[in-house]
């Protein structure tokens, strides 16, 4: 029979940007309004006899740099049994917009292996890994939808080969998006191409709670 994962006792931790924040620190603590409290419902309805220790720490606007800069507190201190992360868009957007401070593909490359071997070295945390996306199937244009889409794979590769390097679960995020924009109005999903509404904070819930189970 099928079991979710994450154990009763254990401590599970989101982190992220303002897809995982979704207003926690806010009039929605302690999770947000996204798919981090999503996914504390899904597991809590269907293993109501778990206590799970489930914290959010998404920070709107962060990128891989600014995650590494607080992973001793908001992270290794908790010492975690779980994490998840969900970062790089704002990379994606910094590195398009030389916006200070600019998050190359190299350096969201060597952030991500430093806070994944982090978390590994000194928690001994099992890590799932979120592909960074982009709700749009613009690709043939030549405005700013499609300009994002054509750098965001770089920075996807970079998320999905930190993952096999450590062993870290992993959810291919953007191709779960494009599989649902091939059948739906992106409106269904996202209001705009970076923050889900709700049915696609559901999407990325319900693929944690898929990805943890087995």
């Amino acid at each position: 029979m099928a079991d979710f994962l994450v154990q009763d006792g254990q401590t599970y931790i989101f982190q992220g940007d303002s897809i995982t924040d979704a207003g926690r620190r806010t009039t929605a603590a302690p999770f947000g309004t996204g798919y981090a409290k999503l996914t504390v419902d899904l597991v809590t309805a269907r293993y109501p006899e778990r206590r799970i220790h489930w914290i959010n720490k998404g920070i709107g606007g962060n990128r891989v740099t600014q995650l590494a800069e607080r992973w001793t507190d908001d992270v290794i201190r908790h010492e975690p049994d779980w994490v998840s992360i969900l970062i790089g868009i704002n990379d994606v957007h910094s590195m398009l917009r030389q916006a200070e401070p600019v998050v190359s593909v190299d350096l969201f490359r060597e952030k991500y292996d430093e806070i994944v071997s982090r978390t590994i070295a000194e928690t001994g945390a099992q890590v799932l890994i979120i592909d960074p996306f982009y709700m749009s199937i613009d690709s043939a244009g030549m405005d700013w939808r499609t300009v994002v889409l054509e750098a965001l794979p770089a920075y996807i590769k970079v998320a999905r080969e930190t993952a096999e390097r450590h062993g870290c679960r992993h959810i291919p995020m953007h191709d779960i998006y494009q599989e649902q924009l091939a059948l739906r109005e992106s409106e269904v999903l996202c209001p705009e191409p970076v923050h889900p509404g709700p049915t696609g904070h559901m999407c990325i819930a319900n693929a944690i709670v898929e990805a943890l189970t087995e």
